[in-house]
């Protein structure tokens, strides 16, 4: 069954940290739909003014950061001692589990675009300990035909694995660039919740019932697709870049706080009283 879309999303702009300019995609009304995926803000932009506030210290707990520079630079460290750069073509796959304390701080480059993802955690897995994923571009498998390139950052992608394996949730990410006149196909477990970032271009994604009914959708876009065992996107005249993402429903309850995710409120209670008597780091 070829996926259809289900919902788009263009996501509002809004100012976070401590004073970042972004676009935030996914948010809290559109959990259930994107289970397991919770968040998506994404960062276009080449005035450094927009987002060299960065995000100063704050907590995390029951969630996975997935962030990804297409270009740009972001400085980081954590509670745990961690330290270091994402930089063009690379991704900070970021496990907060129990708790971790961290800070992001975009550096002025010429462009920064790229997205972070939050990726909820397991409720079996909220409290595991803190740990990170970083994958540097050179790690990256690309692989390229007929008129696509698809860099394998997550999963597997025509039995070449990803970068990096989640360890909790079974994610596939892709970032995928197709030329004009391509049609693209990806076979995918029919359960999984599928989604894409339309980052570049526009594109035609199968409508309906109808094999032939197609809707074009520009960029700056979240498509969600219904579920099935293909997903196809077809580009027009225009070059089309897009991040794809995968991932298997939780069916859980989420409590959402700020920048803490549990499953129950009484569990978002703890979190936050933990960050106020200083035994949050476990």
């Amino acid at each position: 069954m070829i996926r259809t879309v289900k919902k788009i999303v263009t996501g509002t702009t809004q100012y976070d940290g401590a004073g970042v300019k972004l676009v935030r995609v996914l948010s809290n009304a559109t959990i259930e739909d994107f289970d397991p995926f919770l968040m998506l803000d994404a960062f276009d932009s080449t005035d450094p003014a927009d987002y060299v506030k960065g995000f100063p210290w704050h907590p995390h707990r029951g969630i996975e950061t997935v962030t990804y520079l297409v270009h740009g630079d972001i400085e980081h460290g954590d509670s745990l001692g961690n330290s270091g750069s994402i930089l063009d073509g690379c991704c900070q796959w970021m496990t907060a589990g129990g708790g971790i304390i961290h800070q992001e701080m975009p550096q002025a480059s010429k462009r920064m675009l790229g997205t972070q993802l939050w990726l909820n955690l397991p409720a079996k897995d909220k409290m595991t300990t803190p740990q990170y994923g970083d994958i540097e571009a050179e790690n990256v498998p690309v692989i390229r035909s007929g008129g696509s390139v698809v860099k394998v950052i997550s999963g597997d992608y025509q039995g070449t694995p990803g970068a990096f394996q989640g360890r909790y949730v079974d994610m596939i990410f892709l970032d995928v660039e197709l030329e004009p006149g391509s049609e693209w196909q990806f076979a995918v477990d029919p359960e999984f919740t599928l989604f894409v970032y339309i980052m570049a271009g526009a594109a035609f994604f199968p409508a309906g019932t109808d094999e032939t009914a197609e809707i074009e959708i520009p960029e700056k876009r979240a498509v969600l697709t219904n579920h099935g065992e293909t997903f196809t996107v077809r580009t027009g005249e225009s070059k089309v870049h897009f991040l794809l993402y995968a991932g298997l429903p939780l069916h859980e309850p989420v409590a959402w706080g700020g920048p803490i995710v549990m499953n129950t409120r009484e569990e978002l209670r703890q979190a936050f009283r933990d960050i106020d008597e200083g035994t949050f780091i476990r």
